[in-house]
């Protein structure tokens, strides 16, 4: 396969295993993703928060511009913590050891080549000689 051999004596159940593996990160990658999106849509929510606040008391609502300033600007979202230290502590904790149980399981069992099992896949479902169908990257000419 061009580009992308399996790495002599990895079994196809091995392939399999890796990409289930490989697979599963992706999926962590996603939830990562998510977990940014909702660390910004949070602050953006804060800030759009300390606007209404200054609406409130410029039409007259000091007390209730008080309240909400007093119990929501700044409020922490989960237990002592603002959202960007969920990041940190998902980034330093759980998504930092699955990377790197992920690699080590590849380098261990496949030589560190990545994405096997989507490559033999796309081996098999390309139409060989056709364009747009290419094994690997084109040069230009």
């Amino acid at each position: 396969m061009p580009g992308r051999a399996t790495p002599d004596g990895v079994s196809d159940a091995t392939v399999e295993a890796l990409g289930a593996l490989s697979e599963a990160l992706e999926t962590v990658e996603r939830a990562r993703g998510h977990l940014y999106t909702f660390h910004q849509l949070t602050g953006e929510a804060d800030l759009a928060l300390g606007d209404a606040v200054e609406k409130l008391r410029a039409a007259g609502h000091d007390d209730v511009a008080d309240r909400v300033a007093a119990d929501l600007v700044g409020r922490n979202v989960v237990g002592g913590r603002w959202t960007f230290q969920l990041v940190e502590d998902y980034d330093d904790g759980y998504w930092s050891t699955f990377r790197a149980h992920e690699r080590r399981a590849r380098d261990e069992l496949a030589g560190g080549v990545r994405h096997l099992y989507e490559a033999r896949m796309k081996q098999d479902r390309r139409s060989s000689g056709r364009a747009g169908h290419e094994a690997g990257p084109v040069a230009p000419a």
